[in-house]
């Protein structure tokens, strides 16, 4: 699963860089500051871990497939808010909510990817189904919107010294 010489090793070690990098963008932006170097970096992982996710082989449209449809509109928003429009006006709100969203989307998809894998989480939760699953993933939620509201705040900030 973690051999990065396959398909899904290559998948999960960029979901991982990009949900690290993701972490350091969203700090940054609370607290008021643009860290371009790690946006460039959180921007294309994330990009790319939701390309790759549809490399691996199926039949028909799958939940995970529509996690990354959406992931990659949200990106086609966050990106030019960032770099095209420099985010100015609605824009920074835009760039702000991009990020935030794009973030938890990695985090929704990796804790759901726990519980199918790890067993102690696939035990509490074998279908996904369970209450144990659907409180991680409430607590997750919660924790982002949270983040959102402070990076909103501290996101005008940084737009406003940029």
């Amino acid at each position: 699963m973690f051999d990065p010489t396959t398909w899904t090793g290559f998948h999960t070690w960029l979901s991982f860089i990009a949900i690290a990098a993701g972490f350091v963008v969203l700090a940054g932006l609370i607290a008021g500051r643009d860290r371009g170097g790690w946006t460039a970096a959180f921007l294309a992982l994330a990009f790319a871990t939701s390309a790759t996710g549809f490399g691996f082989p199926f039949n028909g449209i799958l939940p995970s497939h529509i996690v990354g449809m959406v992931a990659l509109v949200v990106l086609a928003v966050t990106v030019p808010a960032r770099y095209h429009f420099r985010r100015t006006g609605r824009w920074n709100t835009a760039y702000a909510v991009g990020i935030v969203v794009s973030q938890w989307l990695l985090v929704f998809v990796a804790l759901a990817q726990a519980f199918a894998k790890v067993p102690v989480l696939h035990a509490l939760a074998p279908t996904q189904s369970e209450p144990p699953f659907a409180i991680a993933q409430g607590v997750v939620l919660l924790l982002f919107v949270l983040a959102g509201v402070a990076t909103l705040r501290g996101g005008r900030q940084a737009a406003l010294r940029a």
